[in-house]
């Protein structure tokens, strides 16, 4: 395995090596103000300086009817002291600079229409040319011919990329943030739940969404249909993208709508219901206001499924539906021990580490089938993106801006994953009085490795699996605070929290001679039913079962 792993950093090391992302900055000729354009060189043939003012700007020769793959493609005039610009054909990167140079280029720019590629070569053809050779995509080529004509001259640089961009900084405070928030939303409101389910009103707190508890058995199911899914998305991306869309559109307005529900509710008007109907929706005759939050949430989730391929400002649409969609998710979704939210973590975490390291062993391309996944394939008919991610655009002047990588990504999964377990050390925090200590660490813990998942990914220069990091992190902070604390078994089974706790008190029966003064409960019709309600109270309380929080003496909640 090790050997494996190592071979495979190696191939990836080459082929960030063999290949760097510059711009071709066009301008016409005694003018310059331009426009850059981004290219795939190799600088193995030649580099490139890495500021546009130490860079030649040189005639481009517009031979683009032609792939110069024999001499009789040559111009009478040559190319001297001239940038050729010819299709990519059949032949040799080799055959194609070689011709080039000897006719006097100093440059060549090959247009292609299909993905750019690093333009390879063997050592020996490394050390014969002399003039850098970069790919330029086919749509840039036609604006380039639109805009500049056939006078335009070019000058080739690669800017230097910073290591960190900082939008970093903005998709850390969103993670960070929602796990913080969801976790602790979660963790009181299933608190609040268990200590007021003796309740049998029409209040909000009944109307909530039910949680539901996740067991070992539906974790596997998840796992295998994480792996079903991913691995269709790579061979059937073009068919089944829209779908991801169509689920991502209807799971996030429902998210949306139970965030905003608790905001909505504290609007003094609105509080009428609609008259009785047949309708699918409505014939439960909800709220004005819940009719009018429904219509909001589907119209924002709708105008982001139009505009999702608006860069300049569809991402904050989607970072907004994720956010909700991720908030709905962690307070629906209950681990209900420490056991299973290892269980969960750790089959997460070696799925992550697989698709991302061991399948391009795999491929026949030698790509990663969770970062193809993901970015989107290069070779996509569609050009759709997953939405399943939070993004934000580049802040920093760098060629990826142009690249067709303008954005950072961090999938949904590494917020969810350990957010589960974050609100899982919320929900212990409040049943053991242990002022929250479980759930500030669990989410430090986070931010941790997030910043540690950002730092490798500077160091690398590749997408890194986030949970790499952040379950370790997450796992053994939990782990060693409640090791620290003497409560691990407490902790692991999520049960016996009572075991030194008083029982609360019996409640006696109420005689039927009582006069309502004298009676502390409600009068019942029936005297005899009340005595048997009053024989059940003094029973003693039913054990906990694994994964029940208990309530306090008092009964309510925090």
């Amino acid at each position: 395995m090790r050997d494996a792993v190592t071979l495979l950093w190696g191939a990836l090391l080459v082929r960030q090596v063999l290949g760097e992302y510059g711009m071709a900055h066009f301008s016409n000729k005694g003018k310059s103000k331009g426009k850059d354009y981004c290219i795939f060189f190799n600088p193995q043939w030649a580099g490139l300086p890495q500021d546009l003012h130490k860079a030649s700007r040189l005639q481009i020769h517009d031979l683009t009817t032609s792939v110069l793959c024999s001499p009789s493609e040559v111009p009478e005039e040559g190319f001297t002291n001239r940038i050729p610009m010819v299709l990519r054909g059949n032949c040799t990167f080799y055959e194609k600079v070689r011709l080039a140079q000897i006719n006097g280029a100093k440059g060549l720019l090959i247009v292609s229409k299909d993905r750019l590629t690093p333009p390879a070569g063997n050592q020996t053809e490394y050390e014969e040319i002399d003039i850098p050779v970069a790919l330029l995509s086919y749509t840039d080529m036609l604006d380039i011919s639109k805009t500049f004509g056939k006078g335009g001259v070019v000058a080739m640089y690669a800017p230097h990329e910073p290591v960190l961009d900082y939008n970093m900084v903005i998709i850390f405070l969103m993670a960070v943030g929602t796990v913080a928030i969801g976790g602790y939303w979660a963790g009181s409101r299933d608190i609040k739940k268990r200590y007021m389910k003796h309740k049998r009103d029409d209040s909000a707190e009944k109307q909530d969404e039910e949680t539901v508890d996740v067991t070992p058995i539906m974790i596997c199911v998840f796992v295998v249909m994480c792996c079903s899914m991913l691995v269709l998305l790579y061979f059937f991306y073009d068919r089944l993208v829209y779908m991801i869309i169509g689920i991502f559109c209807l799971a996030a307005s429902i998210g949306l709508y139970s965030c905003l529900c608790p905001f909505v509710r504290r609007i003094p008007f609105g509080e009428c219901r609609i008259p009785e109907n047949n309708l699918p929706y409505c014939h439960k005759r909800p709220q004005i206001r819940m009719l009018m939050l429904s219509v909001f949430c589907t119209a924002v989730s709708l105008t982001w499924g139009v505009f999702r391929n608006e860069d300049q400002w569809a991402w904050v649409l989607q970072d907004t539906l994720g956010i909700a969609f991720c908030l709905y998710m962690l307070k629906t979704i209950r681990l209900p021990t420490f056991k299973a939210c290892t269980l969960l973590l750790v089959v997460l975490f070696v799925y992550d580490i697989f698709f991302v390291f061991i399948t391009p062993l795999l491929t026949s391309d030698g790509g990663s089938i969770m970062v193809e996944v993901a970015a989107g394939p290069s070779d996509s008919s569609t050009q759709e993106k997953l939405p399943m991610v939070l993004k934000v655009p580049r802040l920093n002047s760098s060629p990826l801006a142009l690249c067709d990588r303008p954005f950072s990504l961090l999938g949904f999964g590494d917020i969810l994953v350990p957010g589960l377990l974050v609100a899982y050390c919320h929900r212990f925090d409040i049943v053991m009085h242990s002022s929250r200590i479980y759930f500030v660490a669990c989410t430090i813990a986070y931010g941790i490795g997030l910043l540690i998942t950002f730092v490798a990914l500077a160091l690398m220069q590749m997408g890194q699996p986030a949970l790499l990091y952040l379950v370790p992190c997450t796992l053994l902070t939990s782990l060693a605070l409640a090791l620290w604390r003497k409560e691990l078994r407490m902790f692991w089974t999520g049960s016996g929290f009572l075991k030194d706790e008083p029982q609360p008190p019996v409640i006696a029966p109420v005689s039927c001679t009582q006069t309502p003064e004298q009676s502390t409960e409600k009068p019942v019709a029936n005297p005899e039913s009340q005595g048997a309600e009053a024989s059940n109270q003094s029973e003693d309380p039913p054990p906990l079962e694994e994964g029940d929080m208990p309530k306090d003496e008092a009964g309510q909640s925090e």
